[in-house]
């Protein structure tokens, strides 16, 4: 290792403790820590020995280190994706699926092995969806859904060309497989191991009885069109941040794994092992 970028939780007190920590071990290891801008500000960071302050962004690192929860887990991700820098994450979030160390209390020796190189690395795919006024990646899900005050949305969807179904529902969501235990789960969706090659859509509270999650193809691409009436436009958000509104009448469209993104993980942290251990918690 020699240069490691660090990303914190947006509120500096969660993490100052932790980012101490960080500091020491990467002193001790002779690695330079990286801060942009945001985070020198954010914890009002000064010069010293192995520490590199307000730089700009850059893929010339050999791993990101996250201390946050799922949204900041994800900001490193989308950040890094298509770098083949991995990103190392310490969870300062309920549940942090995506986070390597569960505990923070747990974190000096596992940084210690992430700084010496110690880790595996998990390729997790994208969702890319796409609009005549842009492209948006998510790691986790795209969802759709009607806006706050109006009626029940009208989806109808396709894969390559074919219409499947049509639906009166509050929305639906479309995950890849690390994000089939987030919103997908809670609209009683499947859980998609890492490494199935895929996405799965559910629908939110759908005026159906035949409305059921269906799991596509990684060829597969999806088309989502608003048929509401009345001219209401839907909203769509990715990795849970709004992107942009789907007017009636038009597509949005959804490719699988368009890019990748890299998830250091200690040795022996399976996704099973990762299953039983969150999930576990939350049921204690």
């Amino acid at each position: 290792m020699r240069r490691i970028n660090v990303m914190t939780h947006p509120r500096a007190p969660v993490t100052a403790s932790a980012l101490k920590d960080v500091i020491d071990v990467a002193q001790a290891a002779g690695v330079t820590l990286c801060f942009g801008s945001d985070e020198t500000s954010k914890h009002g960071l000064k010069p010293a020995p192995g520490l590199l302050l307000d730089r700009p962004f850059s893929s010339d690192v050999d791993l990101c280190v996250v201390l946050g929860g799922d949204g900041t887990i994800l900001n490193g991700l989308r950040r890094y994706a298509g770098t083949g820098v991995p990103v190392f994450a310490v969870n300062f979030g309920l549940v942090g699926f995506l986070a390597t160390v569960v505990e923070p209390d747990e974190m000096r020796n596992d940084l210690q092995q992430a700084f010496s190189g110690e880790y595996d690395v998990f390729e997790l795919p994208s969702i890319t969806i796409g609009r005549p006024d842009g492209s948006w990646d998510a790691f986790n899900d795209v969802s759709v859904h009607r806006k706050a005050g109006l009626p029940v949305a009208r989806l109808s969807y396709a894969m390559n060309g074919e219409e499947v179904g049509r639906v009166r529902c509050d929305g639906l969501v479309v995950s890849t497989p690390q994000g089939s235990t987030g919103y997908n789960l809670a609209n009683g969706g499947p859980v998609l191991a890492w490494g199935v090659e895929g996405f799965v859509v559910s629908f939110i509270a759908p005026h159906s009885l035949t409305a059921r999650a269906l799991v596509a193809a990684p060829g597969d691409h999806m088309t989502i069109n608003n048929t509401s009436r009345g001219g209401d436009a839907v909203e769509v958000h990715v990795d849970g941040r709004p992107a942009c509104e789907v007017p009636a009448g038009e597509d949005i469209h959804v490719e699988f794994a368009r890019s990748q993104a890299l998830l250091a993980q200690l040795p022996g942290m399976t996704f099973y092992h990762r299953l039983r251990e969150r999930f576990g918690r939350l049921a204690n």
